[in-house]
């Protein structure tokens, strides 16, 4: 969890840089991270059901949606976040080097 914390909490934080203008399509965001925790969340929970792998108790919070642990679903919502924020901010860092 504390992986998760650290590795969201630059990110957020730059996100809100003036210029950067980082929610100015929070739809696309939303969409984008929606169907990452859809997708993969599904491909989690039939990969656990079958036995293919599982969740070390003792790495993870007793916590769980739909079967998997809260770490898990929130690794599918922070590491898409830090991705789609590096596109962005690579995007704005081009511009002043044009």
């Amino acid at each position: 969890m504390t992986v998760l914390i650290l590795s969201a909490a630059a990110p957020f934080i730059l996100s809100f840089w003036p210029g950067l203008k980082f929610y100015r399509n929070i739809r696309a965001l939303f969409i984008s991270i929606f169907l990452i925790v859809v997708i993969f969340g599904s491909w989690d929970i039939f990969a656990a059901y079958r036995g293919h792998w599982y969740f070390n108790p003792e790495g993870v919070l007793d916590f769980r949606i739909v079967n998997l642990p809260l770490e898990e679903l929130l690794f599918f919502v922070v590491i898409p976040f830090c991705c789609i924020f590096t596109w962005e901010a690579i995007k704005y860092l081009q511009g002043w080097f044009k």
